[in-house]
């Protein structure tokens, strides 16, 4: 039992770490590590103003009115993107509208004013609103089923699919209620 023991003991005994005598190929490593990362980070960036250019036909977004009326429904939560209607990996980029927020929304008569603190905001006119469903997913961000308030609008020639999330979820469904009634309203009197 001593034997085995003093054995154990020398065993442990030779049991270190080897130092680390090439620390320039360490120190290598590290700055070409640092240097690939920020190239894919640049490469991103460059990405990004690419597409912002290739939207470049997209008019610039409305502003709210001076007197919007009385607010129909107000909601505060996050904006997540905007995308090419029906194309929900297609992200919008230009003016602003790929950059997720914060946001006050304020439904009134006149449209559907976005109010986003550090972002760019806009104003949806009611006879741009073309459709508001619950959804599940927008460019980047997939939640449960109904999770999502998606509207629909035009602006220029092309149809918008903006996502917002109410910080109070259960508000989407009374959301997506006012704006299509808004919407079949607008229909009906245009019809006349």
């Amino acid at each position: 039992m001593t034997s085995l023991t003093l054995l154990a003991n020398g065993l442990a005994a030779d049991r270190k770490s080897a130092e680390v005598t090439d620390w320039a190929a360490r120190v290598g490593w590290l700055v070409g590590l640092a240097l690939f990362v920020a190239l894919v980070y640049w490469l991103m960036r460059e990405g990004w103003k690419w597409r912002g250019t290739l939207q470049g036909d997209l008019p610039p977004l409305p502003t709210a009115p001076d007197d919007p009326g009385p607010a129909k429904l107000g909601m505060s939560g996050r904006y997540h993107g905007s995308t090419t209607a029906g194309q929900w990996l297609d992200r919008i980029v230009a003016h602003g509208l790929g950059t997720r927020s914060r946001v006050e929304l304020t439904l009134t008569d006149a449209g559907l004013d976005v109010v986003r603190p550090g972002a760019t905001d806009f104003f949806i006119p009611a006879d741009a609103l073309r459709e508001a469903v619950l959804g599940k997913g927008i460019a980047g961000k997939v939640l449960t089923e109904g999770g999502l308030l998606l509207v629909t609008w035009a602006h220029g020639e092309r149809l918008i699919d903006s996502g917002f999330r109410s910080d109070h979820a259960a508000e989407h469904t009374e959301w997506v209620d006012a704006i299509n009634s808004m919407i079949n309203k607008t229909e009906t009197e245009g019809a006349r």
